[in-house]
């Protein structure tokens, strides 16, 4: 009994021996690897920011449009950094093969918990390839009321820059299905803005004191139509509606400028812009 732990513990002594003799060995070539994996993260890294310089100016050349080389370049460095960690793994004796598979068992499992960035991905490339808006667009969408400029239009959301310079983030996803205003699409834009004057007013004067600031202004499209019409009658007011054509890029500036430039002409025409008023009579008075 006393012989059989006496070679048992021999064997343990043997083999921590044996473990110690080549720990200097097993370190120094795990710290070889390491040394090799940040090396090639460091270059893997370096490589991956030229190609996709080279790849961005290439399509740049080719004229193909911005929200199109930033998908493809969100998707290009995605790819490239899972081959660059393939590559590292590989060095510290994982097989490639047994990566792939895992990476693509784990896709899988993500795929299904995250559906949501799935359908975002989609609606990513169903808007690149229908192409409802371009970047530098200016687009209303219907589900928030959100609107701005497109700003950029990445694999799984859309940024837009809004009038006050701040930033919109849409999924691409409630983007595909959602019903969009492209206000960019065309190069002219009709402005339409309503004005109320008094019921005492002579409607004709008013209306020729409009189309003077219309037919005066500068950015005003002339060649297109012009509109100027009584567009209803209200509690205290007769609301004249105006209607006329600019170029897209100076849309709202032509717009604030002839509202101001019409309340200051029918000021000097004379007529009275009324706010809300209320008559009231008391019973048994004449």
């Amino acid at each position: 009994m006393l012989l059989t732990e006496m070679e048992e513990l021999s064997k343990n002594l043997n083999a921590l021996e044996k473990f110690l003799s080549t720990l200097p060995e097993k370190a120094l070539n795990l710290g070889v690897r390491v040394l090799i994996a940040a090396v090639l993260f460091f270059i893997g890294v370096k490589v991956i920011k030229f190609i996709r310089k080279i790849t961005k100016k290439s399509l740049e050349r080719a004229n193909v449009e911005v929200g199109v080389v930033q998908f493809l370049d969100a998707l290009i460095k995605i790819l490239l950094y899972i081959v660059l960690i393939i590559m590292i793994a590989g060095n510290f004796g994982f097989d490639a093969a047994s990566i792939v598979a895992l990476l693509g068992s784990a896709g899988v499992t993500i795929g299904l918990a995250l559906q949501g960035s799935l359908s975002n991905l989609a609606g990513g490339v169903l808007i690149l390839l229908l192409k409802p808006f371009r970047v530098g667009d200016y687009i209303i969408e219907s589900g928030h009321g959100n609107e701005g400029f497109v700003k950029e239009i990445g694999i799984f959301y859309t940024k837009l820059m809004t009038g006050d310079n701040k930033v919109v983030v849409l999924p691409n996803g409630g983007l595909a299905n959602a019903s969009i205003i492209n206000a960019s699409e065309s190069k002219t834009r009709r402005v339409d803005l309503m004005v109320g004057i008094s019921y005492n007013n002579d409607i004709e004067t008013a209306k020729n004191a409009i189309r003077e600031v219309i037919a005066e202004d500068a950015d005003a499209l002339q060649g297109e139509p012009v509109s100027v019409f009584v567009d209803s009658l209200g509690d205290s007011s007769v609301n004249i509606g105006i209607r006329f054509y600019c170029e897209n890029a100076k849309y709202w500036d032509v717009r604030w400028r002839v509202l101001e430039n019409v309340k200051t002409a029918l000021d000097n025409a004379g007529i009275e812009i009324p706010y809300p008023q209320v008559t009231v009579h008391s019973a048994g008075q004449d």
